[in-house]
């Protein structure tokens, strides 16, 4: 039997040193804003970009929230410069973002880090990279950071506190071996997202093209006449041919398709609809922090006892109204409950939009992400400064074009499957995500060997 001993992600081979990250790393800093703040921004990459807090997630990096910055700026950020390599970890943030950590890509590069983010440069000789970034991401560690909290809900930790982090030290050959066994699980978990990220394009773009710009009626008055170049998009035949003649070949005066009425939101969507859930009953809970600023998937819910909040059903769509939850785009849209619990409930901060019955549920969600009603929603905020929030009559009012009932089942048809899909590989990131973490302790403990984890993984 393997003797072992305490670390803080549990057992350990007794032979495998604990040391403090100071010992383990070359550099340890974060960085700064440019003078001028986000106004000094450049508005596309020149050279240079700028890793901000909401780039960094659990072992994701998202390059669609780089800022970009002069060659000027980034010579002042010249000491915080990202090379290869570097993990980065959120040393201030509320309790979503605050501790997250993640490898920089090779596509991100050069960078420069701003305050809000470290840079942890590992030794090569003594610290992996990817096992540093498997260790500080794990469920067992989250509370370990935080422990280290030196803020109150707007968490903060300093140079000295990531310097004095223990970390268990497997050979260095281990540590890659574990690193890249479980970067496999990341690998997957990523073309997951990037296919849901695509399904989601897709139904936007359907959305946008059908109900706000009129694509097809447009393409006709431009002159095209066969189905596939009317309805632009990648269609069968047979399905462009089915759907061509659903759309009118003009406009009328009103600018609509010819024949469409305009109407408000509140034609086709209930806003806030009424759901009975009796006080003190355990029901599925949503928090903001649990809607995602891109994408539809919400994090998985909470069973809490009802006492008071917003209701909602499957493929209800939810919106923030709060600032700056709603400039930082929280929505999504509710899958994840079940026939045994079919209502949830969560912050009074959100609105809820539910599709009326011949509108597809999607249609609600395509509303909440499109820019132009967001845009509304923002307009429309009122209250003290940090705590304005969206009017809901505003929403109601808001301008849509009614087509023939026909249109709204085509696109039901047509991105069902796809929310359906997005769904299914929300779940099997979940499961991903939850082997991987279920692995490192016992592969650190020596509870199970690398053949072992390989055949679990398959499984």
């Amino acid at each position: 039997m393997i003797e072992t001993k305490e670390s803080p992600i549990g057992r350990i081979p007794a032979n495998w040193p604990i040391k403090k990250l100071k010992e383990l790393t070359t550099k340890i800093g974060s960085g700064a804003t440019p003078r001028g703040g986000q106004a000094a921004y450049l508005p596309h990459r020149l050279n240079f970009a700028l890793v901000r807090s909401q780039c960094v997630h659990d072992r994701y990096f998202d390059q669609a929230s780089l800022s970009f910055i002069s060659n000027e700026q980034a010579k002042a950020l010249k000491g915080v410069q990202v090379r290869e390599g570097d993990v980065f970890l959120n040393i201030t943030g509320d309790g979503v973002t605050f501790s997250r950590c993640a490898l920089v890509p090779k596509e991100a590069l050069p960078a420069a880090v701003n305050q809000h983010v470290a840079i942890v440069r590992a030794d090569p000789d003594q610290l992996h990279p990817s096992f540093l970034v498997s260790y500080l991401t794990h469920p067992l560690i989250k509370p370990y950071i935080e422990g280290f909290n030196a803020g109150g809900s707007r968490r903060a930790i300093t140079k000295a506190h990531i310097e004095s982090f223990e970390v268990p030290l497997p050979p260095i050959e281990t540590q890659r071996w574990i690193g890249e066994f479980l970067q496999d699980f990341d690998d997957k978990i990523e073309l997951n997202r990037r296919m849901n990220e695509t399904l989601e394009e897709i139904a936007r773009a359907l959305f946008r093209d059908w109900f706000v710009d009129f694509g097809p009626t447009r393409r006709q008055i431009e002159g095209a006449t066969d189905p596939a170049a009317i309805m632009g998009q990648a269609f069968p035949p047979e399905k462009a041919t089915t759907l061509a003649p659903l759309f009118p070949a003009k406009l009328g005066d009103d600018g609509l398709p010819e024949g469409w009425a305009s109407g408000s939101a509140s034609d086709h969507i209930d806003f806030n609809p009424k759901e009975p859930l009796k006080k003190g009953t355990v029901s599925p809970y949503s928090d903001m922090a649990s809607l995602p600023t891109s994408g539809t998937l919400i994090s998985p819910p909470k069973l809490r006892d009802f006492k008071s909040g917003m209701r909602f059903r499957n493929g209800d769509a939810l919106i923030a109204r709060i600032t700056p939850c709603l400039e930082n785009g929280k929505a999504g849209f509710v899958d994840y409950l079940t026939d045994e619990a079919p209502v949830g409930w969560g912050s009074t901060e959100f609105f809820v939009l539910r599709s009326k019955p011949h509108v597809a549920p999607q249609f609600a969600y395509c509303l909440v992400r499109d820019p132009d009603f967001k845009k509304r929603a923002e307009q429309s905020m009122t209250g003290t400064s940090g705590r304005q929030r969206a009017q809901v009559d505003v929403l109601m009012s808001y301008e849509l074009a009614f087509p023939d009932d026909t249109v709204h089942a085509e696109f039901a048809a047509i991105t069902t499957p796809f929310f359906a899909k997005i769904k299914a590989n929300g779940e099997e990131n979940q499961t991903l995500a939850d082997m991987r973490d279920l692995l490192l302790p016992r592969l650190m403990s020596g509870e199970i060997r690398l053949k072992d984890a390989e055949v679990m993984a398959d499984e």
